[in-house]
């Protein structure tokens, strides 16, 4: 509690902290909705406001980085960086794709949302995507986006199936003392998920049809450079024939610090120059055949002969650095050819492009490429050369029995989840499935600090009164409204603030105001709680809102509409069993 300066009635203060902390979430909400700052710096700022205000102190926030569900949520997260490893899926993949496309979905679907209802969905969808995309019989169109969907269904399932439930979990343990049971889900998720699925199959003719091609190298940014001794400088972008090059258009000319663009016809080249190319990746050649003209892989040390295309995973560890910051050649003995973002105009030097996840990226790799044991941490490599690192069968058959034992001891309450998560990650240490600089490169600090963040917020709520005060003024307001609507209500508003900005932020976000709402309903708190959780992962109209849409957008050359047009139905049908089992399986 802050500590008070000054003399004054207990009410003033009580006023000035509410006001305090209003400011801050105020300041939370407008952060994340109107601007570009990542989630992580938002929460992180808005605890660190409400520490310096004193609103909070040292011991609680403290308590609140080493809250019991947070690290469970970290332990399970670096747990799955061996589970990654396990060959069942990738075994069972070769038999999901058959003739017929409804059948394929429904073992797709099936497959998928088992896996993920255990094992993290990301690793699951980087597992399965390279197989689907290679498929003769579909379009990867027609199966990578059904795959993120059935990901995010299955993820539901469980209390470990998707961060956003550890989240609400978590949240819940620090407000009653207690949390979730590792299947207090599945009454409505599995009725939902089987819903979204069924209609996912039935309104397959919404999914797009794109022609698969070996590379996905539409509109990638390209970059060369005019060496001090090409015979293209003086002359005219015209006279040198750089224009238009069929699958290549010169989009935009970097000199130093200047961006030219759009790029006249008597624009005259100059040494030094940066020119940047948007097109067909694989067409890179035509460029060689220019007089002193560099590529950026070429100057990288590598040549364009021997390519290939890398998404870059959610929490890479190269994700909000440049290409020339992370040390991109020395680290994985590749060089950047193109880069390819949906949804986004890239500009300026391709080495100066900070990276972000779902971008898609065209590498010419060189002889170490494929045994660097960093790839599978920051990429969903598109390339069955690669080595995907898979574990022993005695070892795969050790770890599938010690996480069958340790869901079962943490279901039935004789063991809790977070011992079972610890001795799994001693046992992979101990037989050399993952190592220390594993766990570092894998730890989950923006979710660790997001929820760190967000129930240091939600203390502050607490103790300043800011919530019995707002239950207060809210009472009268919904003492005529049927607990039901305020539920629904809450619901839709989760889910539309995750398709703003991520489930995760979506679901810290939202806490506070479930548990608010439900005291002014006088109604129990459970049904708001898990409407929370599951509106937080309803996340099937933009690639944003989850990490799995946007990790197949550039695979399946997806649109922004794309998703709006298969995930409407898919979220009508999923929202629709959710509203009337939640009331049901947790009565109000």
């Amino acid at each position: 509690m802050r500590i008070l300066c000054s003399s004054g009635s207990l009410a003033s203060e009580i006023l000035l902290d509410i006001s305090l902390i209003a400011l801050v979430v105020t300041w939370l909400l407008t952060a994340l909705l109107v601007t570009r700052w990542s989630a992580p710096w938002v929460f992180s700022s808005a605890m660190l406001a409400c520490y310096l205000m004193g609103l909070v102190d040292t011991q609680t926030l403290l308590a609140k980085a080493t809250n019991e569900g947070l690290v469970t949520l970290v332990l399970l997260i670096l747990v799955s960086v061996g589970f990654e490893r396990l060959p069942w899926l990738a075994m069972v993949s070769r038999k999901m794709v058959v003739p017929s496309l409804a059948g394929t979905l429904l073992r797709l679907s099936v497959v998928t949302a088992s896996f993920s209802a255990f094992v993290n969905n990301t690793a699951v969808v980087a597992a399965l995507a390279g197989t689907l995309r290679k498929s003769r019989l579909h379009a990867a169109s027609q199966l990578l986006l059904p795959l993120s969907y059935a990901a995010i269904l299955g993820g539901t399932l469980t209390l470990i199936g998707t961060s956003t439930n550890l989240i609400v979990s978590s949240f819940l343990q620090e407000a009653s003392g207690k949390g979730l049971s590792f299947f207090a889900f599945l009454p409505v998720a599995l009725p939902a998920a089987s819903a979204g699925i069924v209609v996912m199959i039935l309104l397959r003719h919404r999914l797009p049809h794109y022609e698969n091609v070996a590379l996905q190298v539409r509109e990638h940014l390209i970059e060369a450079e005019v060496l001090p001794t090409s015979k293209l400088i003086g002359r005219s972008i015209a006279e040198n024939g750089l224009r238009d090059l069929g699958d290549l258009f010169l989009v935009e000319i970097v000199r130093g610090d200047e961006v030219l663009s759009p790029v006249a016809p008597n624009q005259r080249v100059e040494s030094g120059d940066h020119l940047i190319f948007s097109g067909d990746v694989s067409r890179v050649g035509l460029l060689e055949g220019f007089h002193g003209l560099q590529l950026y892989a070429a100057e990288e040390g590598l040549l364009s002969d021997n390519m290939t295309e890398v998404i870059l995973l959610p929490n890479a560890a190269i994700a909000g650095q440049t290409i020339k910051e992370s040390s991109f050649r020395a680290r994985f003995d590749a060089a950047v050819v193109g880069l390819r973002r949906d949804g986004s105009q890239l500009s300026g030097k391709l080495g100066g492009i900070t990276l972000q996840p779902g971008d898609s990226l065209a590498l010419a790799v060189g002889p170490d490429f494929a045994q660097r044991m960093n790839l599978g941490r920051n990429f969903l490599v598109v390339d069955s050369q690669v080595d995907s690192g898979r574990l022993p069968l005695s070892v795969s058959l050790f770890l599938t029995v010690a996480l069958a034992g340790v869901v079962i001891l943490a279901a039935t309450g004789i063991l809790a989840l977070i011992k079972g998560l610890a001795f799994m990650l001693v046992a992979m240490l101990v037989l050399g499935v993952i190592n220390g600089a594993d766990l570092r490169r894998r730890f989950p600090f923006e979710i660790w600090i997001i929820i760190a963040s967000a129930l240091t917020v939600a203390q502050v709520l607490q103790d300043t009164g800011a919530v019995a005060a707002a239950a207060t003024w809210a009472a009268p307001v919904l003492a005529g409204v049927d607990p039901l609507w305020t539920l629904v209500a809450l619901y839709l508003l989760t889910l539309l603030l995750t398709e703003l900005m991520t489930n995760n932020a979506a679901a810290a976000l939202m806490f506070p105001l479930g548990l608010t709402l439900s005291i002014s309903s006088g109604a129990d708190a459970m049904p708001f709680v898990m409407a929370i959780a599951f509106g937080a992962s309803a996340s099937f109209l933009t690639p944003f809102g989850y990490s799995t849409n946007l990790m197949v957008q550039n695979i399946g050359s997806y649109q922004r509409m794309d998703y709006f047009r298969v995930g409407l139905p898919v979220t009508l049908a999923y929202s629709s069993v959710v509203l009337v089992l939640l009331p049901r399986v947790f009565p109000l």
